[in-house]
């Protein structure tokens, strides 16, 4: 038996393992294919709901509550609907005309209280939406919401886009209670004020507004971080104020928008009162607007929706209105500035957001 002289096959011997480099790192031989992990960062969990989604959601939100808010008030729209088949078209032409200027008033406000300067179509745009949006939630917060969404999404700091939205605020309220009270002065028999506020409701409103007023400085004696914040917020306010009136254009822009948006407001109510045949003078009838709409401020319903209607029905009756006439006009004005546009209005916000403006 002899033995094969053909040599045995060579053994595969295996590759290297990758050995641990100086630094502590894996240095992997040339036979090994590096595989990447996925970078790992701590304290951070996948988001369960993509961002997409979510502004789509959003997107459909407005359109859901315009829904709700106009089933919940279908009587209050059907009557509206049915004065206006009885009024004069022309006056109610130039009503609807009235109040579309009233957010290029906005606008201009807006523009106003800020030094920088914001893109014009998407600021007017905003505008519109901002008031579907205010119709949808508490008097104000939709509106301030909408409009301190865009200014933050145009760069301007959160601080300063607050102070810009209180600046705002400040003077819509300051032109609103002026331009009542130069009409007041000019028409002193315009408004039965004890028919509109009782002498008995005086007690309560000033206690009430005293307790207000006691809470909030105990608040603020008591609560350092409240106190503390309020100071810089204020302090900012003023800086962003005196910025602003450095500026003629600006200081023109949010004055006199604060005047012209309740002097147009006021408008559309004198010119529906017009189309119905309200036996009311127009400038009472401005006068009636615009007490009712200060008294009101202090009612956080969304939209004024309810408490607007009830107080200017008072104010015009008590203006030397009938009841039933004065009824009819406030529905009808009530359909022109906030139904006929909440539908477009919340399209229009919709759209923004998908459009990432807010």
């Amino acid at each position: 038996m002899t033995l094969s002289s053909q040599p045995l096959p060579a053994r595969k011997t295996p590759s290297p393992l990758p050995q641990p480099a100086v630094g502590g790192a894996w240095e992997a031989s040339s036979d090994v294919t590096a595989v990447q992990l996925p970078e790992l960062r701590p304290g951070r969990l996948p988001r369960r709901v993509p961002v997409r989604r979510l502004r789509q959601i959003l997107c459909l939100l407005p359109l859901l509550l315009v829904t709700v808010v106009a089933v919940r008030h279908r009587s209050v729209l059907a009557e509206g609907f049915a004065h206006l088949g009885t009024a004069e078209w022309p006056w109610l032409l130039a009503a609807v005309g009235a109040t579309c200027l009233t957010w290029v008033a906005a606008a201009c406000t807006r523009q106003g209280a800020v030094v920088e300067r914001l893109p014009r179509r998407r600021l007017l745009a905003t505008q519109f939406a901002a008031g579907a949006a205010n119709h949808l939630l508490p008097t104000g917060l939709g509106a301030s919401a909408v409009n301190l969404r865009f200014m933050t999404v145009c760069g301007l700091p959160l601080a300063r886009s607050s102070a810009a939205l209180a600046l705002y605020l400040l003077a819509e309220s300051v032109g609103r209670v002026a331009l009542l009270g130069v009409l007041l002065v000019a028409f002193p028999g315009a408004l039965r004020l004890g028919t509109l506020l009782p002498d008995a409701a005086f007690g309560p409103l000033l206690a009430g507004a005293g307790v207000v007023l006691v809470v909030a400085v105990v608040v603020l004696a008591l609560v350092r971080r409240v106190r503390s914040a309020l100071v810089s917020f204020l302090r900012t306010a003023l800086g962003e104020a005196r910025s602003v009136h450095t500026r003629p254009a600006r200081a023109v822009a949010l004055w006199g928008g604060s005047l012209t948006f309740p002097a147009l407001q006021a408008s559309v109510l004198v010119l529906v009162g017009q189309a119905l045949g309200l036996s009311v003078p127009p400038a009472h009838m401005a006068v009636a607007y615009l007490a009712a709409t200060v008294a009101v401020a202090l009612v956080p319903t969304p939209g004024g929706i309810g408490s607007v209607e009830a107080a200017l029905v008072v104010a015009l009756v008590a203006a030397g209105g009938p009841a039933a006439v004065a009824t009819a006009v406030v529905l009808a004005f009530r359909v022109i500035t906030v139904w006929l546009p909440l539908v477009p209005g919340a399209v229009t916000l919709a759209a923004l957001v998908r459009l990432k403006v807010i």
